[in-house]
C-alpha cells in the first residue's frame, strides 16, 4: 500500500508528533511525506517528498495571530492551484494531520483519507468546548482539512476514537530533574513584553524561548533564547515549571515530565481556548493574557507545588493501527 502522510507545518506540535507516527506508518506500506505551512522551528529526521507554504498562520507579538501578515503571505489562487495539481491519485491512502491541500485534493479526486490529528478530536461532540461555542471555528474544524473518517488525540480519551497524546520517544527516554528555573514558550508575545512582566519576580530564574529574537541575551534573572527544538526540550526537562500557550504537544509533554504548568491561550484562537478548558478540568491553571493584572495569578502559581498527574501511555502504534482500520472500513 502506498501511503502519503500529510502534516501541518504551522507550529511545532504536528512535526513533533510525526517523529513517532512515521515509523508506525512505515509498517503498513510505502510511505511518502508532505509538509505544508510555515512557522515551525523543528525539522523531521526523515526525507520529505513534498513541501509547500500551504495555508500558514503567523504569530503576532501581542498574544494572537498577526492577521495582516497572515493575509499577505497566503494566496487563495496558489492554494487552489496546489489542490488541483497535487498528485494524491498516486496513493492508496492519505493520512492527514490537519493539512488542507492534500485533504481537499483527496476529496476532489475521491482518494481515501483519514485524519490523524489533535484537531480531529474536535470532530467529536464529546470534546470539551467553551460555552457558547464559536460557530466559525467549529466550521473550520470541519472544513479546513475535511475528513469523513478520523482518529483524534487529546489530553483525555473523550470518545472511542480519541487517544491520549503522542509523547515523542525521545522525550519518554528522558529523566526529568528540577534545577529551579522556569521555561517559557509564548510565541505570540514579544520577548520584550515577557521580560518586562516577568522581571517582577527577580528571585525566579526564567528561560524564555522566543520566535521574535535571533540571538540569545540575558536581562538580569531572565535568559531569552531563539527557539531551538533540543534546547527547549533540555530546558523543560530540567525546569521547575512551564509557562506556555494552550497548544497541545508542549502542555502534554510538560504534564508527562511532571512539571508545574500554567497556560496562556492565544487571543482569538478557539482551539487553544478549548484546550485551556480541558486542562482546567485536569487542574491546570490558565490566565487570559500576559499583562500586569496577571502577576498575582503567576505569583500564586510560582508558590504552588501542584502539578497534574496523568499517565500518557505510548499510543503511537495503536493510534496508527486504528487509523488504518478506520480508513479501510
Amino acid at each position: 500500500m502506498k501511503i502519503l502522510y500529510a502534516i501541518q507545518g504551522t507550529g511545532n506540535g504536528h512535526l513533533a508528533r510525526a517523529q513517532d507516527i512515521v515509523p508506525e506508518l512505515r509498517k503498513h506500506g510505502q510511505l511518502d511525506l508532505f509538509v505544508s505551512g510555515a512557522q515551525a522551528d523543528i525539522s523531521l529526521p526523515f526525507p520529505v517528498k513534498y513541501k509547500s507554504k500551504g495555508l500558514s498562520f503567523y504569530f503576532g507579538k501581542s498574544g494572537g495571530v498577526n492577521i495582516i501578515k497572515t493575509i499577505q503571505e497566503n494566496s487563495a489562487r496558489d492554494i487552489y492551484k496546489e489542490v488541483n495539481s497535487f498528485p494524491v491519485e498516486k496513493y492508496d491512502l492519505i493520512v492527514n494531520d490537519f493539512e488542507p491541500i492534500s485533504a481537499w485534493a483527496a476529496r476532489r479526486k475521491d482518494v481515501p483519507l483519514v485524519a490523524l490529528s489533535h484537531q480531529a478530536s474536535f470532530l467529536s461532540k464529546k470534546t470539551p468546548r467553551p460555552s457558547p461555542p464559536d460557530p466559525f471555528a467549529e466550521w473550520l474544524f470541519r472544513k479546513y482539512a475535511p475528513a469523513k473518517k478520523f482518529i483524534g488525540f487529546h489530553f483525555k480519551e473523550y470518545d472511542k476514537n480519541i487517544f491520549t497524546p503522542v509523547i515523542r520517544s525521545s522525550v519518554r527516554q528522558l529523566k526529568p530533574l528540577d534545577k529551579g528555573h522556569y521555561t517559557v514558550y509564548l510565541p505570540a508575545y514579544a520577548d520584550e513584553k515577557l521580560v518586562k512582566l516577568l522581571s517582577a519576580f527577580p528571585k525566579v530564574r526564567w528561560q524564555i524561548f522566543s520566535k521574535h529574537c535571533n540571538k540569545a541575551y540575558q536581562a538580569e534573572n531572565i535568559n531569552v533564547l531563539p527557539v531551538s527544538g533540543q534546547a527547549f526540550v533540555d530546558s523543560m526537562l530540567n525546569a521547575k515549571g512551564v509557562l506556555c500557550g494552550a497548544g497541545f504537544e508542549t502542555p502534554a509533554e510538560a504534564i508527562y515530565l511532571r512539571k508545574k504548568l500554567l497556560v496562556v491561550p492565544m487571543k482569538n484562537q478557539y482551539e487553544q481556548q478549548c484546550n485551556a478548558l480541558s486542562l482546567k478540568k485536569m487542574g491546570v491553571e490558565r490566565i487570559k493574557k500576559i499583562k500586569r493584572k496577571s502577576l498575582k495569578k503567576i505569583e500564586k502559581w510560582l508558590d504552588s507545588d501542584y502539578f497534574p498527574e496523568f499517565n500518557f501511555p505510548d499510543v503511537a502504534g495503536v493510534a496508527v493501527e486504528a487509523a488504518i482500520q478506520k480508513a479501510m472500513s
